[in-house]
């Protein structure tokens, strides 16, 4: 029965140690990537070539969701690196405003 406790008590500091107050700049650099993808995956959409025949309003919205999904995805592996780029910028920033402010 200890087992458990120990064991949900050492992955509690993971998290904290992992990121800690960062994790929600890692979160918001992930969405901006995603806003990004699905503006892509849009544009990339309207490209289209030639008319849709089976084109329907409930089609065009279940390629907007699935699209949604796929970028939501694409940004959480972080494989583009809009995400790394925007958390380091802001992390750069937030640092010199702490570190100023300190001195």
């Amino acid at each position: 029965m200890t087992t458990p406790i120990s064991s949900s008590h050492a992955s509690t500091p993971a998290p904290a140690a992992g990121g800690g107050g960062d994790g929600g700049l890692r979160k918001a650099a992930e969405a901006f990537e995603a806003v990004i993808l699905r503006q892509l995956m849009s544009s990339m959409r309207q490209a289209k070539l030639g008319d849709d025949i089976f084109g329907s309003s409930a089609t065009d919205n279940f390629r907007e969701m699935a699209d949604a999904k796929t970028a939501d995805s694409m940004a959480a592996l972080r494989q583009f690196g809009i995400a790394d780029m925007v958390e380091a910028q802001l992390k750069g920033r937030a640092m010199a405003a702490g570190g100023g402010g300190l001195q």
